[in-house]
């Protein structure tokens, strides 16, 4: 038997997951992550965390492959185990055609910033572009705005919130009659009629509501470039229920289908341990 550890070293999180290779089967260990400011102290935390409750010795791993924008911070092997280091950008689309088991689609990566790429199930993996909004987005202006950092009471925050209370909809300035092929709930501008009586939970839904359309938005013109009808969304975003509802919303209207598939917050890792050797570089 023969393990392969993947490892994205994030802004905020470090993810493992692994590969149990035998007899021509590979079958996916369970992924997990670790919350840690310091890089390193992540690395090493995940690491010892995986092997242990995956009952992983040091000598069933052939080999571990990081990505992520902290892998630059592992300089030396970890524990004296063959390491390699791959694109960032090859392990999502990798990661989102072996979660989707689609052959042809756009993958969004929806972390701290965002990352498109169109990938294939013959290995190609063509980074796009990107956006600095994503969920350090979402953070950020709530630190802000609302003095609250924490997700989890962020996402709660929305499930009250009324949109018509902070954004500018089409239907807001124009007339239905007039224009009946127009969809009027679709935004006209994000935090453009935000009202005196808008409170915390509006400003919270207007937040999610505005990470969210422009990611789903720069995704929709994307596939559209490629024909592509089918999108697959990845990263720690896609958690977040009131971002997964703007998805669902979009889709009827521009004919696009957003896919989350399961694990999607850890389809990068999972790509970074389906990466070959060849693809990576000595750590």
């Amino acid at each position: 038997m023969h393990v392969v550890i993947g490892i994205d070293v994030g802004g905020s999180t470090t993810k493992i997951v692994g590969f149990r290779e035998e007899a021509g089967k590979r079958e996916l260990i369970e992924p997990m992550f670790v919350r840690a400011t310091d890089p390193i102290t992540s690395i090493y935390g995940a690491f010892g965390k995986f092997t242990s409750e995956s009952g992983l010795a040091l000598s069933d791993i052939d080999r571990v492959m990081i990505t992520g924008v902290g892998s630059t911070y592992v300089s030396t092997p970890l524990y004296g185990l063959r390491c390699l280091r791959v694109p960032e950008f090859s392990c999502v689309g990798k990661g989102g055609i072996y979660l989707s088991g689609l052959e042809d689609t756009i993958v969004v990566s929806m972390g701290t910033g965002t990352a498109f790429i169109h990938a294939t199930g013959d290995g190609l993996c063509d980074y796009l572009g990107g956006t600095g909004v994503g969920g350090g987005t979402l953070v950020g202006l709530s630190k802000k705005m609302l003095g609250m950092d924490n997700i989890d009471h962020i996402e709660q925050l929305c499930e009250e919130g009324d949109l018509a209370k902070v954004d500018l909809r089409v239907g807001d300035m124009s007339d239905h009659a007039l224009f009946p092929e127009i969809n009027h709930d679709l935004t006209a501008s994000n935090f453009g009629k935000v009202s005196d009586l808008a409170n915390r939970h509006d400003l919270a839904l207007g937040i999610a509501n505005m990470v969210s359309e422009t990611i789903a938005m720069m995704a929709i013109f994307a596939a559209r470039s490629y024909g592509i009808k089918t999108i697959v969304l990845t990263g720690n975003l896609t958690t977040i229920k009131p971002v997964r509802e703007v998805f669902d919303s979009l889709e009827a209207h521009f004919g696009i289908r957003f896919v989350v598939p399961d694990k999607a917050q850890f389809g990068t890792v999972i790509g970074a341990a389906l990466s070959r050797v060849e693809e990576g570089s000595e750590i």
